[in-house]
């Protein structure tokens, strides 16, 4: 598993607060994917009126904390 450092290096180009259409390029998952996690507080979010916010480091946590033999 790759450690936070490595992980947060992946993504330095992205903002510190991300929306729905960030999280879904950086993993690579589709808007109905993404707002499932969102959702199921998989990833951890901020809800401002009908808008998501999303910390970077929740998006690298989750990846750090997820297991690799489960399926999102």
């Amino acid at each position: 598993m790759k450690g936070l450092i490595e992980i947060s290096g992946m993504f330095e180009n992205y903002p510190d607060v991300l929306n729905v259409t960030d999280i879904q390029k950086m993993l690579g998952i589709g808007k109905n994917t993404a707002y499932r996690l969102i959702k199921e507080n998989k990833i951890q979010n901020i809800k401002i009126g009908k808008t998501y916010k999303i910390p970077k480091y929740c998006v690298i946590e989750f990846l750090a904390n997820k297991d690799c033999t489960n399926p999102v």
